[in-house]
């Protein structure tokens, strides 16, 4: 696992608070989204297409700072958009480095050279690099070519300086296992912390539609890189159990609270990845105000194929904490590749009863065949 024992203490510490205060939902990572615009027009993006009004609009400092606070998240992931062009970011990132928080400053790297004497190398601060492949994969990812040259610059400097770097890569529609088996190797020589790696979410508003994975054959693409992966030392940086869920190995249900969003328009229900849901004013109003029980592979159709970390790495974090024979037994041995899967969950596409919302992130399935 690509992460620092002093952060994963850190955490740990967080979570079992979480548990002896008896609370269900509490938020893991606080994914910030101070603007939407952006200086490249990704393929796979849900927020390019927003009207200059939106593009133009910031989160002040203290807008930030009091999402931070209000949240309370041990995590905070700062998106967008590309944060990098927000010119006060420097002070919100002294900021959550102050109140002791662990920063991922998501990033294209286009910039990053540019704006690197802006931040101090921190414990507490990672740059993390979009990339979603080799050269030719991610420059037709992001439309542009000599993007990754320039990012792979950008993250050989940040190294030497002593920066935290670590990659965060998303799979689209036509990725074999051999190709993201050569960057995985390719990332790990290049010497940064870890990668995030996910399935893409279909946004609603992305400009190319069939770019993106089904559910059945991202377990099977996944299963097909841990297999090619045995032995080759990659540090993916998510727990054990949610590369199991990859795998197809775990059925679980989204826990979108895990991952609340604060953006220019408000807190976002449920998650960053659904446009259209409505916003809250304030955390508080997001937790309570939001319908969970709507959200799902199994209970909305917009979340039929997700299966990006937003919304499962949570999930996968309480069965660990409730589970941790089982999720130390994956991390040792790695994902099962071989043997049947789970069996997926019949949608239902409907609000259950009263009282029904499934808060543990555990869906039971009927009898059904993979």
């Amino acid at each position: 696992m690509g992460v620092p024992l002093r952060q994963q203490f850190s955490i740990a510490s967080y979570l079992v608070k979480q548990k002896l205060k008896g609370r269900e939902k509490y938020p893991l990572v606080l994914m910030l989204e101070p603007l939407f615009r952006c200086n490249l027009a990704c393929a796979g993006c849900g927020k390019i297409d927003y009207p200059d009004e939106i593009l133009n609009k910031r989160l002040s400092v203290e807008d930030c700072l009091a999402a931070v606070d209000e949240c309370g998240a041990p995590v905070i992931s700062i998106a967008g958009g590309e944060p990098l062009l927000h010119k006060e970011l420097p002070q919100v990132v002294d900021g959550i480095i102050a109140r002791k928080k662990y920063v991922y400053l998501c990033t294209n790297a286009l910039l990053l050279r540019k704006k690197m004497d802006d931040y101090k190398p921190s414990p507490y601060l990672t740059f993390s690099v979009h990339l979603d492949g080799e050269r030719e994969r991610h420059d037709t990812s992001v439309c542009q070519e000599g993007v990754f040259e320039k990012a792979v610059e950008a993250i050989k400097l940040a190294l030497d300086k002593g920066f935290r770097v670590t990659i965060n890569c998303t799979l689209f529609q036509g990725e074999t296992a051999p190709e993201v088996a050569k960057f995985l190797d390719y990332v790990r020589d290049l010497g940064v912390e870890g990668i995030t790696i996910s399935p893409g979410f279909s946004y609603e508003r992305a400009p190319q539609q069939g770019i993106f994975i089904k559910s059945v054959e991202t377990k099977e693409l996944f299963r097909d890189i841990f297999r090619l992966g045995k032995g080759r030392k990659w540090r993916l940086n998510h727990s054990s159990l949610f590369l199991d869920f990859l795998a197809g190995n775990q059925g679980y249900n989204c826990t979108p609270w895990g991952n609340p969003t604060r953006n220019v328009f408000g807190w976002q229900k449920p998650c960053y990845l659904l446009s259209d849901e409505g916003y809250a004013s304030s955390f508080k109003g997001l937790m309570e105000e939001t319908p969970w029980q709507k959200y799902g592979t199994v209970r909305n159709p917009k979340c039929v194929n997700c299966m990006a970390h937003c919304g499962y790495e949570a999930t996968a974090v309480a069965d660990a904490m409730s589970n941790p024979l089982k999720a130390l037994l994956v991390s040792m041995r790695g994902p099962r590749t071989e043997g049947a899967m789970v069996e997926q969950a019949v949608p239902q596409y409907e609000v259950p009863v009263e009282g029904a919302a499934i808060d543990s992130g555990r869906v039971e399935t009927p009898p059904h065949s993979c």
